[in-house]
């Protein structure tokens, strides 16, 4: 799907490099809570490490952009689609192990599963994560958090392939840089692993607790197609604050809708379109600037939208 001589000849080259291991123009939508989007030139679903380095050299070969897609859950991909090459982890990296006070979970783990299954240990402190409905490697990359911790709280070390280069290394917490919903992780690196520090305690007590987020989150938050919160919150203020009190739940803009349950939820339709979702993250953004003087920024990724919204960060990586 690369839109020019250049870019089609880029695609061709990775795609023999690559062979069976890829797909060519996935729609990348399915592979997201919007279920919106285009489709990626390539994708590859890499079952082992040596799958990935593969990736990497057809990236270091063409300069095609890589793109970790993970469980899409924070990912909005335009409905033009992605000029490069998108990957997605296999089973062999949706591993959970926990040991003594220790959990290790691969990359394409689901967040919740973690929570469960050190829960069900008898391990408290990872109960939070039953409410991040993504994966480890994406939790790890934006510092995912929620009811009172985050990543930075209980990460102990992880694993990241870079994509760019193909060298896999090792990374401690404090090498990673968190801050509020950020790391020095980018969008072409892949985490393979991660080791999640826990506590011992009562097994009751914590599925208690994930029972309490779960009843919480159905309770205050909607369901259906949306990638969770939209933007960050601002130093002592919340988003979902600011835009109710603009009076913008409920705008639509075409099959996009703000969510009456909870402002800082945009929710789409089946069949609805990204580039509607992302015009109205701008006039949301926007309006709220207009009328309270606070300039919100998305925490959600944007791939594929170069140009077209100038303030907000496009995410479409590079090798």
């Amino acid at each position: 799907m690369a839109s020019g001589p250049d870019g089609r000849d880029a695609v061709e080259r990775a795609a023999g490099m690559l062979g069976p291991l890829a797909g060519r123009d996935v729609p990348l939508g399915p592979l997201t809570t919007y279920k919106a989007g285009g489709p990626a030139s390539l994708l590859v679903e890499a079952s082992t490490e040596a799958d990935l380095e593969k990736v990497a050299r057809a990236v270091a070969e063409t300069g095609l952009p890589a793109l970790v897609v993970g469980r899409g859950s924070n990912l909005l991909v335009s409905d033009r689609g992605f000029e490069g090459i998108a990957v997605v982890l296999g089973p062999a990296f949706d591993v959970v192990a926990v040991d003594g006070d220790h959990v290790r979970a691969g990359g394409a783990a689901s967040l919740p599963r973690v929570a469960r299954q050190s829960a069900a240990a008898g391990l408290t402190g990872l109960e939070w994560g039953v409410g991040i409905p993504g994966s480890v490697g994406g939790a790890v990359r934006m510092n995912a958090g929620g009811h009172g911790s985050d990543m930075a709280g209980v990460l102990e070390r992880c694993r990241v392939l870079d994509l760019g280069s193909g060298e896999a290394r090792a990374l401690t917490v404090a090498e990673l840089d968190y801050g509020y919903r950020q790391s020095a992780i980018g969008p072409a690196q892949v985490v393979l692993e991660a080791v999640l520090r826990a506590a011992p305690g009562d097994r009751a007590g914590a599925e208690a607790t994930i029972d309490e987020i779960v009843r919480w989150r159905r309770e205050h938050q909607p369901g259906g197609r949306n990638a969770g919160s939209v933007f960050t919150n601002p130093p002592g203020d919340a988003a979902g604050r600011l835009i109710e009190a603009a009076g913008l739940k409920g705008r639509r803009h075409g099959t996009a809708a703000v969510s009456d349950k909870h402002g800082n939820f945009i929710q789409s339709v089946d069949g609805g379109s990204a580039d509607d979702v992302l015009a109205l993250i701008t006039e949301v953004a926007d309006e709220v600037e207009r009328r309270l003087g606070v300039r919100l920024a998305t925490e959600i990724r944007l791939v594929g939208f170069p140009g077209t919204y100038p303030h907000l960060v496009d995410e479409e990586s590079s090798p």
